[in-house]
C-alpha cells in the first residue's frame, strides 16, 4: 500500500467507519463509465474530456444535466438515467471484482467491534446486489443509498443519516471515499475522511479534505 499524506493532527480512535461503495468497496468505475457513454452515444453525443467527473460521487439523475450540458426535466433527467442504469447492469453481469484488501479490513472493524455503515449513490437495489455478490453485505449494520437522501453528495445528507442510523456522532465518524464530491460531503457532515485513490489522483482528494490518501485497504491499519 502506498500512502499520500496532508498535515493531519493525531486524532482519537473513530467511534464508527462509514463507507462509499463505488470505487472504495467494489471496483466498478469501468462498468460506469462505459455506460455513460453508451447513453451519450444514443443522443449522439461524445463523452466530453475527463467527463466522470461530473459523474463520480453523484446520483445518476443529478448528473446527467451536469453531462449533456443543459438544464432539463425531472422527468427526462429520471428517463436518461434509468438508461444509463440499464447499460450499468448490462455491463456488470460479469460481476465486479472488491477494491484490494477491502474484506480483511472489514473483518478487522468486525473483531474490534467497530460500527459500519455504507453511504452510497448507487441504488439500494444496486448495493444489494453488488455487496451480497462479494460476500460484503453481511459486514454493515447499516446502509444509505441514493433511495433514502433527498439530496446527493457532495450534500452531506446520505453520511448524516448513516451516523445517525448507528447512533454516533458525526465528529467521531471516519469515512473512506473515492470522490472529490464524497469527501466534501463527509467534510460539510463534520467528519474525517480518508481518500482511496481509484477515480481522482491523490493531490485532489486532499485538497478536497482527505487527512490522507490510500491506493485500497491492502496493509490498512486500523486505527488508520
Amino acid at each position: 500500500m502506498t500512502e499520500a499524506s496532508g498535515a493531519a493532527a493525531p486524532a482519537p480512535p473513530p467511534h464508527a467507519v462509514i463507507f462509499d461503495m463505488d470505487g472504495v468497496l467494489i471496483d466498478s468505475g469501468a462498468h460506469h463509465r462505459a455506460a455513460w457513454v453508451a447513453m451519450l452515444g444514443e443522443l449522439g453525443m461524445p463523452a466530453p474530456p475527463q467527463f466522470w467527473r461530473l459523474t463520480i460521487g453523484r446520483p445518476a439523475v443529478e448528473a446527467v444535466p451536469l453531462l449533456v450540458g443543459r438544464e432539463m426535466s425531472p422527468a427526462e433527467a429520471r428517463r436518461l438515467a434509468r438508461r444509463k442504469h440499464e447499460h450499468y447492469v448490462r455491463l456488470c453481469q460479469a460481476g465486479l471484482p472488491a477494491v484490494g484488501g477491502v474484506a480483511a479490513f472489514l473483518e478487522e472493524l468486525v473483531r474490534r467491534d467497530v460500527p459500519r455503515a455504507v453511504g452510497t449513490s448507487a441504488r439500494r437495489d444496486d448495493t444489494t446486489r453488488h455487496l451480497g455478490g462479494l460476500g460484503l453485505a453481511r459486514y454493515f449494520d447499516v446502509v444509505v443509498a441514493a433511495d433514502d437522501v433527498v439530496h446527493g453528495k457532495p450534500d452531506p445528507e446520505v453520511y448524516l443519516r448513516a451516523a445517525e442510523r448507528l447512533a454516533r456522532p458525526a465528529d467521531r465518524c471516519l469515512v473512506f471515499e473515492d470522490a472529490v464530491v464524497g469527501i466534501t460531503a463527509a467534510r460539510r457532515a463534520g467528519m474525517r475522511a480518508i481518500g482511496v485513490a481509484t477515480a481522482y489522483p491523490p493531490e485532489e482528494l486532499l485538497a478536497a479534505g482527505a487527512e490522507r490518501v490510500i491506493d485500497d485497504f491492502e496493509g490498512c491499519p486500523w486505527p488508520p
